[in-house]
């Protein structure tokens, strides 16, 4: 059968993505056009009422130059597809593009009227701007907990089968499955053989053989196919199996060998026919460590001045707990296995130091390098309310001013934990030590240390500063609502 016969076949790409794409566009109109309301209502224009162009050549209505503003800073979130189908939802690439493509128009808007000579009020830069960014960094964080919540119910979700080898593809869906929100469902698996059960571990249902690959995708009711690689299958029949789903309307996808690589880190480029996938080595140096270090010194100058009511309020608390000093110091490691004192409300007894050993032997956790004591009974009853919302850490700001540890990153640990890490954990002291880190808004206490260590080194592999200000977003959310897993 040729491309053009099958091209008759009925469409299987989900409609979805482009309708959620369309629903962002909507609401990013109604941001802006609120931000402008808002602007006009409460920052008043000029005396005249109006902005003088070309120097008293002509005048335009303010509320012209508001429209064509906010238009441009529509069409600019166009521009920078911040609402690719294949980038919202997940991630920080979305954040990252709204905040790149809203910098970008103003800086557009306010040359433009420098060079024309128009009297352009500042509030719109110093107003607008930052009230429009984050309410679209709001509505899009709305927009994406609404996807998540239909997700988990299996609505809003790409159907995938993989294709590739039996291992392989364990070890895709394992990651999938683990790290979860990606919105994809892999419901089947396209291998070398049918055997056994005819299903991968994991429960992986085998729909057919390289041999019979286009006839099993079809029939599987699949939207989308992930390519993870085989021997067995050559260039010509990986392009002529592409065709095909091309001309069935089923969406191509290739996973790279390499894992735990974040979107701005790859780059494509095409060399002679072939897409090579580059991808750049993470580096906190130079100007984006400057850039790391201003944004820890300010935060916490200004978390230690807002919060200093609650700095007072746990003192008191701790005080009255039992006897002990209020403020706990503690040897940690930090960047580049440098050692630091790091400070804490005290939350337990005063002799906790002295039991954690035959604790950790009791529960034969001595191996691992996280020193974690389940219902640990050295924790006073005030300490258990400061750890569960993380009170207990906000001395450690302090540090941060210092210069001893970020407001995100790993966290630090004791020397004799850092004593079992391997060549793969020391990784973890390539960057500053943190407050809070990935793996703290991403499970706390419930996760063991294989999943903290991955989650770590996926933070030191893929910094940026919109990711920390993601994390620290969540962290917000986890310390108001700390769930079950917080203690």
């Amino acid at each position: 059968m040729t491309v053009a016969a099958r091209a008759g076949a009925s469409p299987r790409r989900a409609k979805w993505p482009r309708r959620y794409a369309g629903r962002l566009a909507l609401t990013d109109a109604l941001v802006i056009a609120i931000t402008f309301a808002a602007y006009a209502l409460i920052v008043r224009p000029g005396h005249r009422g109006g902005f003088v162009w070309w120097q008293g050549v002509s005048e335009i209505p303010y509320w012209a130059v508001l429209v064509v503003v906010g238009g441009v800073w529509f069409l600019g979130l166009g521009i920078a597809d911040s609402r690719d189908q294949h980038i919202v939802g997940h991630g920080s690439q979305e954040y990252r593009r709204i905040i790149n493509s809203s910098i970008g128009v103003f800086c557009v808007v306010v040359t433009v009227a420098f060079l024309l000579q128009m009297e352009l009020a500042r509030t719109i830069v110093v107003f607008a701007m930052p009230l429009g960014t984050i309410l679209l960094l709001v509505s899009r964080w709305m927009w994406r907990q609404w996807l998540r919540g239909r997700q988990r119910g299996g609505q809003y979700t790409l159907r995938a089968v993989a294709l590739g080898e039996r291992s392989k593809i364990e070890h895709i869906v394992d990651a999938m499955r683990r790290e979860g929100g990606s919105g994809i469902e892999v419901i089947g698996a396209i291998t070398d053989r049918r055997d056994g059960g005819e299903a991968l571990e994991g429960g992986i249902q085998v729909y057919g053989t390289y041999a019979n690959a286009a006839e099993a995708i079809g029939s599987s009711g699949a939207d989308t196919v992930i390519f993870v690689g085989s021997d067995d299958l050559d260039p010509v029949m990986v392009r002529n199996l592409s065709w095909e789903l091309t001309a069935r309307d089923i969406q191509w996808a290739v996973a790279p060998a390499i894992t735990d690589v974040a979107g701005p880190r790859i780059h494509t480029r095409p060399v002679a026919g072939l897409p090579l996938v580059m991808i750049d080595f993470p580096r906190l140096e130079g100007v984006n460590r400057v850039i790391k270090r201003t944004f820890d010194v300010v935060g916490s100058a200004l978390m230690l001045l807002v919060l200093s009511p609650v700095f007072l309020a746990a003192a008191i608390a701790v005080r009255a707990s039992g006897p002990g000093r209020i403020l706990f110091a503690q040897e940690r490691i930090g960047r580049s296995g440098e050692q630091f004192r790091m400070y804490k409300f005290r939350s337990m007894v005063a002799d906790a130091d002295d039991h954690l050993q035959s604790l950790l032997d009791l529960q034969g956790t001595t191996e691992a390098p996280l020193f974690k004591v389940n219902d640990d009974p050295r924790i006073t009853p005030v300490g258990r309310f400061l750890r569960k919302h993380s009170i207990d850490e906000l001395p450690q700001l302090v540090n941060v001013l210092r210069g001893d540890m970020s407001l995100v990153g790993p966290r630090p640990q004791r020397a004799e934990e850092v004593a079992l890490y391997d060549d793969a954990a020391h990784r973890r002291l390539l960057v500053k030590l943190g407050m809070s880190g990935l793996w703290q808004v991403s499970g706390r206490s419930a996760l063991d240390w294989e999943d903290a260590l991955r989650l770590d080194l996926y933070y030191v592999e893929n910094w940026s500063l919109t990711q920390d200000i993601v994390i620290l977003f969540r962290t917000i959310r986890a310390v108001v609502a700390p769930g079950a897993t917080a203690h």
